[in-house]
């Protein structure tokens, strides 16, 4: 009988794509400097989803908002840069990072 060779590959690939149940968010986004600068942001702009494609009601009216990077840190996107800093809400924020981890990841 023959190996089964292929299915490693999609377990691998399956098993990068499922967060974590204890992800946390990174230092940088608990510190007085980001969450002073985010909720600046949110008084300037309002505490709506920026996201064009929003399919959420009421542009996220009502929901947690997101600080979302458009360039992502590890990019080289400015930490505290309003024009790199677009607000999100969680339906969009979700669907924004994983499409973006997937590009990094090389998946499609």
């Amino acid at each position: 009988m023959g190996r089964l060779t292929t299915l490693r590959p999609q377990v691998s690939i399956l098993a990068r794509r499922v967060s974590s149940p204890d992800k946390r968010a990174a230092p940088v986004y608990l510190s007085t400097e980001w969450r002073t600068f985010i909720a600046a942001l949110i008084k300037q702009r309002g505490r709506l989803c920026e996201d064009p494609r929003c399919q959420t009601p009421e542009r996220g009216k009502g929901q947690r908002i997101y600080g979302d990077h458009i360039m992502e840190l590890r990019d080289g996107g400015a930490l505290t840069d309003p024009s790199n800093v677009m607000l999100r809400c969680a339906p969009c924020h979700g669907r924004k990072t994983s499409v973006e981890r997937n590009k990094r990841m090389g998946v499609r």
